[in-house]
């Protein structure tokens, strides 16, 4: 096979060719400010709003309660601190998990070192957490819950609905890092009781460095990035017009394909799966079976180091990842397969693979095959797998 094979969709995705084109209006002729007056800002007005619309329309929200940011970590983080900050008069308590993205863990740590304090719930061996163990660590202090809709490493999709309705019941605010889940899962955040919601263009086929932040209508939050008064005064800064449209459009096409989307994918997903299973033994699956989306494969392989595998991958024309691309270049073990039970000698041996729109079954016929031989090759080099020989 003589072209590249990338099966690294969960770390970014490329543009559609209908989402460039169009973008590439507002790089040129349509560049206006929006803020300006005159109708060249004013045409640049039009299709922010316009994108606004799509965002909405697929979330189930009103166009109002959709804010662009730069990404989802820049909406993790705002949704986090700027709901700290508004409500600390109310308590200091939030809860999350183990195994979030570190934009959430991250900024814990940091409103931590501010006087707050955090719970990080458990997963189970397939990285649910426990609803009962969410409702007991529940405080007359908690003043928000955020869990993430889908992980980005294991794939396994959370119980939304039912921490939603423990959320309500209990006056508490509820955010939800989704930004794995938009293109992959429908959402309607009125019936799921969300509050705030992290999504990225990047993750659906849209533009890198573009990202929503859905806030209910009536939340108070303080803004993360003071200046002018975009975004309703809540969100600083010059709207990146070619990249708010070209998420709006990338959203608005996630959703009119999505059932064909993941039928594809998860055909490919169970292919992929089990080709692995069948032809490479010491194998682990990692995330919930069957509440995981579409596309995601996390597999570890025993008595080899995940980097070595990564690059003799690369080497065969084929694209994985280890886990999260964002923390491509740490030599820990992933924090997601540590928290779901996973001894570090495991750990170390994990692939990722996350398919996307463009991937074909020959394509997971080739990469099985080259997995086969990798891994066989990876595995002679180890002094654990010559043990384990030994002693049939």
């Amino acid at each position: 096979m003589s072209k590249y094979i990338y099966m690294d969709n969960s770390a970014t995705t490329p543009v559609k060719k209908k989402v460039l084109d169009e973008m590439i209006p507002y790089f040129t002729e349509n560049f206006g400010n929006p803020s300006s007056i005159y109708s060249l800002g004013s045409n640049s007005k039009v299709a922010v709003e316009k994108a606004r619309e799509q965002v909405a329309r697929a979330l189930g929200a009103d166009k109002n309660e959709i804010y662009f940011t730069a990404g989802g970590s820049e909406s993790d983080n705002w949704a986090l601190k700027g709901i700290a900050s508004k409500h600390k008069n109310k308590g200091n308590h939030i809860i999350t998990t183990k195994i979030e993205h570190h934009a959430v863990l991250h900024t814990c740590e940091y409103l931590h070192k501010n006087g707050f304090e955090i719970t990080y719930l458990n997963v189970d061996k397939d990285g649910l957490i426990d609803l009962k163990e969410l409702e007991s660590a529940i405080t007359d202090k908690t003043i928000l819950i955020s869990i993430m809709f889908a992980n980005n490493e294991i794939g396994t999709i959370q119980p939304i609905k039912e921490i939603g309705e423990i959320a309500k019941s209990k006056n508490i605010i509820f955010h939800t890092d989704a930004v794995q889940a938009i293109g992959n899962v429908r959402i309607d955040v009125k019936e799921l009781n969300i509050d705030l919601l992290s999504l990225s263009a990047h993750k659906f086929y849209g533009p890198k460095g573009m990202g929503a932040l859905y806030i209910r209508k009536g939340l108070q939050i303080d803004p993360l990035i003071a200046g002018g008064g975009q975004e309703r005064n809540k969100r600083a800064g010059t709207e990146n017009v070619p990249g708010i449209v070209g998420l709006g459009k990338a959203i608005e096409l996630a959703y009119e394909n999505l059932e064909e989307h993941n039928e594809k994918l998860i055909k490919l997903r169970e292919r992929l799966i089990n080709g692995i299973q069948e032809n490479i033994k010491y194998t682990r699956i990692n995330g919930h079976r069957t509440k995981r989306l579409p596309g995601n494969v996390n597999v570890c392989f025993e008595f080899i180091e995940g980097e070595s595998l990564l690059l003799s991958l690369d080497i065969e024309g084929i694209a994985g990842s280890s886990g999260s691309a964002c923390t491509s270049g740490s030599l820990d073990p992933s924090h997601v397969l540590l928290a779901i039970g996973l001894p570090h000698e495991i750990a170390h041996g994990s692939l990722r693979l996350s398919l996307g729109d463009f991937n074909t079954e020959e394509e997971v016929d080739y990469v099985i095959a080259k997995l086969v031989k990798i891994v066989d090759r990876l595995r002679n080099m180890s002094p654990l797998y010559d043990k384990i020989k030994e002693a049939k």
